[in-house]
């Protein structure tokens, strides 16, 4: 763990400029590794939901197998290898860490939502809703893809690669900002696009911002990549299960909730 003293030598510029760059290489990354599903089925072009189930989990899961393989070029390029990733049996406080970085982030979520309807702030509609649509059979599909390969990917990339790389310059609280704040800004083009207003776009990204400090904060606290990701993982599943009982009880009165709840921490750049 840091101390206040702990020695850094890297210039914070070029580090952050690093960060930025390892971010949209991600999300290139993503992009790039989607084209074999496009291929195979076209209609992902024209729209998610005219696409088939098995051509969306196609789509899904090279866009986050692309993500963490961005993460590991860049490993591997720079000599850091994989004894730079941080997995590790959580200990007991790690576990801890886990349950209230699940808790934190649901009260966030609903924190969020509660503001976003009381003061009628518009918020960019997700693309994650458009992937899954009502589809009651591919929201289980989603909840099985966050624990398998959207966590881990996001995290491994997001935090374990460019939040840890911003120590080497900046204190941790500082990378945890620093990173949250990369992470959202690298969406604006796409939250641009969607969103109806600058005001929802604005909304949107700091939803993004607000999540990624809380994962951040439990990678830095505990130096061990499996904690995020779990408590990542278990908030998405539990996204997803309210967006199923929204739709397989047919609860009008919750629709804005999914949409606000996957832009929080679904962030999936389709």
């Amino acid at each position: 763990m840091e101390t206040p003293s702990q020695h850094r030598d890297g210039a914070p510029l070029r580090s952050t400029l690093v960060a930025v760059g390892l971010t949209i290489f991600g999300l290139v990354g993503a992009s790039i590794a989607t084209v074999p599903a496009i291929l195979a089925d076209p209609a992902l072009l024209e729209g998610m939901a005219d696409a088939s189930i098995e051509s969306r989990t196609l789509y899904m899961i090279l866009n986050f197998v692309g993500m963490a393989l961005a993460g590991g070029l860049y490993l591997a390029a720079t000599g850091r290898g994989w004894s730079y990733v941080d997995v590790r049996m959580p200990t007991k406080t790690g576990w801890w860490y886990v349950f209230g970085g699940i808790l934190a982030s649901i009260a966030f979520l609903f924190a969020v939502n509660i503001l976003l309807q009381l003061f009628s702030i518009p918020a960019a509609e997700s693309n994650v809703v458009e992937v899954v649509g009502q589809d009651q059979t591919m929201i289980l599909i989603m909840i099985v893809i966050v624990f398998f390969f959207n966590a881990p990917a996001e995290e491994f990339l997001f935090r374990n690669v460019v939040q840890k790389r911003l120590y080497d310059a900046f204190t941790r609280m500082q990378s945890v900002v620093l990173a949250s704040t990369i992470f959202a800004l690298v969406h604006f083009p796409m939250y641009v696009t969607l969103a109806e207003s600058m005001l929802a776009t604005a909304s949107s990204l700091a939803i993004m911002f607000g999540g990624a400090l809380i994962f951040g904060y439990l990678y830095a606290k505990t130096d061990n990549l499996l904690v995020p990701t779990a408590a990542h993982a278990a908030l998405n599943a539990f996204q997803f299960g309210v967006l199923y009982l929204a739709v397989e009880y047919d609860i009008e009165t919750a629709e804005p909730a999914p949409s606000v709840l996957l832009d929080a921490f679904g962030a999936v750049p389709l």
